[in-house]
C-alpha cells in the first residue's frame, strides 16, 4: 500500500478515537493586533486559538512573535488553545517553559514542573517513535500521537499535530536542558563545569578549577544563521563528532543584521541558545558591532538586545556575553565607557554572567590601531567577573601579536580569544598552520579559551566546510575543507 495512504489513515484513526484539540472559551477574548502594547499576562485570540502573552516586549512586536503564526511565538506567548464559541476550558496553559520553544498547547492541563521525566530518553533527531513513546526535550515531556521521526517536539505539538506537551519535568525528573542549561550533569561541557567565572586571568569552572573552552564561530546569522548552517544537524556534528565546548554566535549589528529586524534576529539568537543549551554546550552571544567601529554608536540598539536576551535566559549558566566585537578608531577610553553602561544591563537580569569586553584596534589589545595593552592596564574596566577580547589571524598577525597576548597575560589581563584564523585578517588565503600553532601553544599554556572563525560553507578558506554543505549536508568529515580539518583536531585532541 501508498505509504503517504498508510500515514493518513493511521492520522485519520487516532483523530476519530482521540480528541486532540484543547477547547477554549474564546467569547470574551479581543483579536489580536499586531503592533499593540501588549503586557503579560494578556490574552488574546488570533488564528482560531487563545493565547496568553509572556514577555510584553516581544508580544507587542508582532512578525515573528504573531501567536501561532511567527516562527519564534512561543517564545513571547502561551497557547491556551482552541476556540470553542459554545463555552470549553477557561484556562489551562501549556506548562512549557518559557523558553522551550514549544508550539501552541497540547491540551493537557499539567501546570509547570509536574511531568515525570525520570529515565526517559531526549529526543534524537535521527530516532524513529510511534504512538505513545514518550521524551524528554529542553526540559518538556512530549508524548507522541502516531509515528515520527525528525520532527521537534517544541515545534510540531499541540492540536492536530504529532507530538502532545505533557508539561514541564519536575524538579526531580532527570531533565536534560531546560532553563538550567543542561548542567545538572551528563558529560557535557555544561555538564562537568557548570557556572563559570574569572579567576585571576583565567577562566575558572564551578569549582573554581581553570577550564579552557574550545570552539567555533558561526558566520553572520543574516548570511548562514539558523536554517541555514545552524541546524540541529550542524550542532549535533559540533556537539558530538567535534567535541565542542562552545558555540559563538556571531549577530551583525549593521550589514542587514540586527539594525533591520530586531525582533526577530533576538528571536534567532535565543533560538539558537536553547538548541546549544540542549546539546550542553556554552553559548558566546557576540554583538558583532565592525563599521562603525566606536560600539557607542549602537549604544541603543546594545541595551535593547541584551535586556532582552539576558532577561529571557536569565536563569541559564551556560552564557557568556562578548558586548562589543572588534572596537575600531576609537580610543579604549570610549570603549571602556560603552562597557560601563551595557554590562549592569546584562548584570540586572544575570547577575553570575561571564562578559567579554573588546579591545581596541579590531580586538587587538590596540595593536592594530598603534596603541597597546597599556591603555587598558593603565585604566580597567572596574566591574567583576569581565574578560577581554582578543582576535589574531594567524598568517597576517606575527610574533609582535603573539609577545602583546603573552604580555598583557603576564600582566593580569583575563582574556578570551573570541575569533581566530589560520588565514589573513579577511578570513581567506593561504593557511599558516604554524603560526596558528604557535599561537594555540600560547593558549594552552596559559589555559585561554578561544572560538574559531566560522563555520560555515562561506567560500572563504576559514570557513571550514566545503560550499554546498549548509543545503545538503553531510556534516561529516569528507566535507570539510583544510582549515576545517586541521580545527576540528585541535577541537577533538586536548
Amino acid at each position: 500500500m501508498n505509504k503517504t495512504i498508510l500515514k493518513l489513515g493511521a492520522s485519520l484513526i487516532f483523530l476519530m478515537v482521540f480528541p486532540l484539540a484543547h477547547s477554549y472559551d474564546c467569547s470574551a477574548l479581543p483579536a489580536y493586533v499586531g503592533g499593540s502594547g501588549y503586557q503579560s499576562g494578556d490574552n488574546v485570540v488570533n488564528a482560531g486559538e487563545a493565547f496568553r502573552c509572556k514577555v510584553g516586549g516581544w508580544c507587542s512586536q508582532g512578525g515573528p512573535y504573531e501567536p501561532g503564526v511567527g516562527w519564534a511565538w512561543s517564545y513571547a506567548w502561551d497557547g491556551l488553545g482552541s476556540c470553542d464559541s459554545g463555552g470549553g476550558s477557561g484556562g489551562s496553559s501549556s506548562g512549557s517553559s518559557g523558553s522551550s520553544g514549544s508550539g501552541s498547547s497540547s491540551g493537557n492541563t499539567s501546570s509547570g514542573g509536574d511531568a515525570d521525566c525520570g529515565g526517559l530518553p531526549h529526543w534524537d533527531i535521527g530516532a524513529v517513535y510511534t504512538g505513545g513513546s514518550a521524551v524528554q526535550y529542553q526540559g518538556v515531556k512530549y508524548v507522541a500521537n502516531w509515528w515520527t521521526q525528525g520532527e521537534n517536539p517544541a515545534q510540531n505539538s499541540g492540536p492536530y499535530q504529532v507530538w502532545s506537551n505533557s508539561g514541564a519535568c519536575g524538579t526531580g525528573s532527570s531533565s536534560g536542558s531546560s532553563s538550567s542549561g543542561s548542567s545538572s550533569g551528563g558529560d557535557t561541557a555544561v555538564g562537568r563545569n557548570g557556572q563559570l567565572h574569572v579567576c585571576g586571568t583565567r577562566l575558572c569552572n564551578k569549582d573554581s578549577e581553570p577550564v579552557q573552552l574550545r570552539g567555533m564561530s558561526t558566520h553572520g546569522l543574516q548570511w548562514y544563521g539558523w536554517g541555514d548552517c545552524v541546524t540541529d544537524a550542524s550542532l549535533d556534528a559540533l556537539a558530538d563528532d567535534w567535541r565542542a565546548d562552545i558555540l559563538r554566535v556571531s549577530l551583525y549589528v549593521q550589514e542587514g543584521g540586527y539594525e533591520t529586524d530586531p525582533a526577530g534576529y533576538t528571536a534567532q539568537v535565543s533560538h539558537i541558545i536553547d538548541e546549544v543549551t540542549e546539546r550542553g554546550m556554552y553559548v558566546l552571544v557576540d554583538w558583532h558591532q565592525l563599521d562603525p567601529g566606536d560600539p557607542n554608536y549602537n549604544l541603543e540598539n546594545a541595551r535593547r538586545f541584551f535586556t532582552d536576551i539576558a532577561r529571557e535566559h536569565a536563569d541559564q549558566n551556560n552564557i557568556i556575553y562578548d558586548v562589543a566585537n572588534e572596537p575600531n578608531n576609537v580610543s579604549w577610553n570610549d570603549i571602556r565607557s560603552y562597557a560601563m553602561q551595557i554590562i549592569p544591563v546584562i548584570r540586572q537580569y544575570d547577575p553570575d554572567a561571564v562578559v567579554v569586553v573588546g579591545t581596541h584596534g579590531w580586538a587587538s589589545l590596540g595593536v592594530s590601531d598603534g596603541r597597546s595593552a597599556q591603555d587598558i592596564i593603565d585604566n580597567p574596566v572596574t566591574i567583576d567577573n569581565i574578560m577581554y577580547g582578543f582576535h589574531f589571524y594567524a598568517a597576517s598577525h606575527g610574533q609582535y601579536y603573539r609577545d602583546t597576548l603573552k604580555s598583557a597575560l603576564d600582566r593580569g589581563l583575563p582574556i578570551f580569544v573570541t575569533e581566530w584564523g589560520s588565514q589573513t585578517y579577511t578570513g581567506d588565503g593561504g593557511n599558516d598552520f604554524a603560526s596558528a600553532q604557535a599561537y594555540l601553544d600560547l593558549l594552552d599554556q596559559y589555559q585561554v579559551s578561544w572560538t574559531n572563525w566560522n563555520y560555515s560553507d562561506d567560500h572563504r578558506s576559514g570557513a571550514v566546510w566545503q560550499t554546498g554543505t549548509c543545503s545538503s549536508g553531510p556534516w561529516t568529515a569528507e566535507r570539510l575543507k583544510e582549515a576545517g580539518r586541521w580545527v576540528r583536531d585541535k577541537i577533538r585532541n586536548r
